[in-house]
C-alpha cells in the first residue's frame, strides 16, 4: 500500500469505525428482537476486553451466530434493518463469492484485499457474521488436520487461475480433496456424534479454531464503545484460544488494518 493510501485510511479510520459501530448496533437490535444469540469474536472481542472498544488500528468487525440461527437472522435483518444496510450472502448478492453473511452500509465504500474488485458486488463498510457449529467428537489434532487440508484446498480453488494445464490439474486435484475432507468431516458426526468443541464451519477461513462450548455459553454482556453487546461467557479463555497472550500489544509495524482503502461517506 502506498503512502498516500496509508495516510488516507489513517485520517478516516475513526469515522469508519463509528460507521461500523452503527451497523453493529443495528445487528444487536435485530438479534435481541428475535432472540438470536450472537457474540463478539476475534479482534472485535479483543478490542472490547483490552481497549473497551475498537483496537485503535483495526478497521473491521467480527461476530458469530450459531449456524442454525443464521437463516432466522437473515430473514429478520432483511425486514428490520434500515434501508441503507444490506444483508449480503450468496443469495442476495450472487457476484460476491462468500460463504458467510456480511451486513454492509451502502452509503460507504471499502476495497478489500484478495477480492475481485471488478465484480459488481456491494462494497460498503461491513460487519462479518461467521456461522459456528458443534465439532464432532474427535481429537483436536484430527480437527486441525481436517481444517488444514480443507483450508488449503479452499484457498487453491478460490484464487485466480490462468487456466494453464497446471492450474487445471490443481483445480481438479484440490476439488477432489475438498470434497473428500468434507465427506470425512460429515461422516465424523455420524460415527462419533457431536463433541464438546465449538468453532467455525468448514467454509470459513478460520475453520479449525475451537473453543469448549462452556467457554462460550451462556453468553454475557460487555461494554464496547459505550454500548452493551454480547460476548462469550469466559472471554479470557476464548481470547487465549485465539491469540495466546492477548494483552501484549503487537510491534508498532504490525498495528495495521485489513482493508486497502475505505471511505465512510460517499457524499464526501
Amino acid at each position: 500500500m502506498n503512502t498516500a493510501l496509508k495516510q488516507h485510511n489513517k485520517n478516516h479510520l475513526r469515522a469508519a469505525q463509528l460507521k461500523e459501530l452503527e451497523i453493529l448496533k443495528a445487528i444487536d437490535q435485530v438479534c435481541r428482537n428475535n432472540d438470536i444469540p450472537y457474540w463478539l469474536d476475534s479482534g472485535t472481542l479483543l478490542g472490547a476486553v483490552r481497549h473497551g472498544g475498537f483496537i485503535p488500528w483495526d478497521d473491521d468487525v467480527d461476530i458469530c451466530i450459531p449456524l442454525e440461527d443464521i437463516p432466522r437472522f437473515v430473514e429478520a435483518a432483511k425486514k428490520e434493518l434500515p434501508n441503507h444496510l444490506f444483508v449480503q450472502n450468496k443469495e442476495t448478492d450472487p457476484t460476491y463469492n462468500i460463504t458467510y453473511v456480511k451486513v454492509r452500509d451502502n452509503n460507504s465504500f471499502i476495497v478489500e484485499p484478495d477480492y475481485d474488485f471488478q465484480q459488481p458486488y456491494h462494497k460498503g463498510l461491513f460487519v462479518d457474521i461467521f456461522p459456528t457449529t458443534d465439532y464432532p467428537a474427535i481429537s483436536p489434532k484430527r480437527i486441525r488436520k481436517f481444517a488444514r487440508e480443507y483450508n488449503k484446498a479452499y484457498f487453491i480453488l478460490n484464487r485466480k487461475h490462468d487456466y494453464s494445464m497446471r492450474s487445471t490439474a490443481e483445480f481438479f486435484y484440490f476439488g477432489f480433496r475438498k470434497l473428500y475432507f468434507k465427506l470425512c468431516w460429515n461422516l465424523s458426526y455420524k460415527f462419533f456424534g457431536k463433541g464438546d468443541k465449538y468453532g467455525f464451519i468448514p467454509s470459513c477461513s478460520w475453520f479449525g479454531n475451537m473453543h469448549l462450548k462452556e467457554t462460550i455459553f451462556p453468553l454475557k454482556e460487555i461494554e464496547f464503545e459505550g454500548i452493551s453487546l454480547m460476548c462469550p461467557n469466559d472471554n479470557d479463555t476464548y481470547l487465549k484460544d485465539l491469540f495466546g497472550d492477548y494483552m501484549q500489544l503487537p510491534p508498532e509495524e504490525k498495528r495495521v488494518g485489513h482493508s486497502v482503502f475505505f471511505t465512510h461517506d460517499l457524499s464526501l
